[in-house]
This record gives C-alpha cells, structure tokens and sequence, in this order.
C-alpha cells in the first residue's frame, strides 16, 4: 500500500452556490487536510480521507463569513469540521469516480465524486505529484445547512444546490 497526502501549499477547495436566484457566490476553506491510500498510482480501488477546519472559510465578505459560521449554517463551536471519506474508488480512463460519506454540521450522506487525473509528475524534491480536478454537487439542506429568505419576486435568496470544486496535488509519501 501507498500513501499520498494533499499537498495544501498547491492545492484549494472550493464553493459556489446561487445568490438571489440570479448570481453565483463563491468560497473557499483555507485550512485542510487529507490522504489516499491505494495498491498503486491509479488509485483504483484506494481509499481517501479529508477533513475540513470549518473556521478557515472565507467569502471576502466578513458579515458573510460570520453568518455562515454560525448555527443558521455550519454551526462552526458545535461542529468544527467537515470530513470525507471514500466508499468506493474506481478509475474509468483519467477519471476517478468516487463515491463516500460527507460529513456536514453532524449529518453524514453518501454523495458521488468526480476526479478528473490531471497528471503525473516529479516534484521539487524528486517525489511523485498526481493532480486532480474534483467536482461534486450537494443540496445543502440534506445536511442541516437550510436557512434562507423568500425574494419578494419569488426565488430564495440562497440556492439549495451547492458545487464543490477541489484543485488537488496529492504527493507519494
């Protein structure tokens, strides 16, 4: 077996979901962490863990921020992580699919990931990077994240779908 872990200093995991029906809000968790253990470099049939320091989101809007962290939301004193854990790996040409249980504010569903293999190469210090483009999308209510306001035009001001975007450099330990 083979370990590689996330390589945070090149690597980001990201948000977006609809604001006011008509615009796209954007974020990102700055502090993270997380592994893939598997036989071999195409990470068939391997396993990966990640966990998320929920405090370390930012939106470059600090009333944002604030109000995401507190319990209408991520609820960050009660539950201060989010984690990820893999149920199932297969590789399908440079693709990844994945699927395993997310854990968000204390609730736990199976949800599907895509990583497309961005490639392989050497790295700085002679070790082997593999990067990723992964993609999942949620509805955040299904995890307890359902405050929202009705638009006096009809909509809501927050949408439900969430997309998940990570840019992931994994590095052979």
């Amino acid at each position: 077996m083979k370990t590689w872990n996330i390589d945070t200093t090149h690597s980001e995991i990201a948000f977006k979901a609809k604001h006011l029906m008509i615009s796209t809000i954007r974020g990102v968790f700055n502090k993270f962490e997380g592994k893939i253990i598997a036989n071999n470099d195409t990470f068939n049939d391997g396993h990966i863990t990640f966990s998320v320091e929920v405090n370390s989101l930012e939106t470059r809007n600090p009333d944002r921020n604030g109000h995401l962290l507190n319990p209408d939301f991520f609820y960050v004193e009660k539950f201060p992580t989010l984690s990820f854990s893999s149920t199932s790996i297969k590789r399908v040409a440079d693709k990844l699919e994945i699927t395993g249980d997310l854990t968000i504010k204390g609730v736990t569903k199976q949800i599907e990931v895509e990583a497309i293999v961005k490639g392989t190469n050497k790295g700085m210090e002679g070790e082997k990077v593999t990067a990723f483009d992964i993609t999942a999308k949620i509805n955040r209510q299904d995890f307890g994240l359902v405050w929202n306001v009705t638009l006096e035009t009809g909509g809501v001001l927050i949408g439900e779908i969430v997309q998940i975007e990570a840019f992931i450099e994994v590095k052979e330990a």
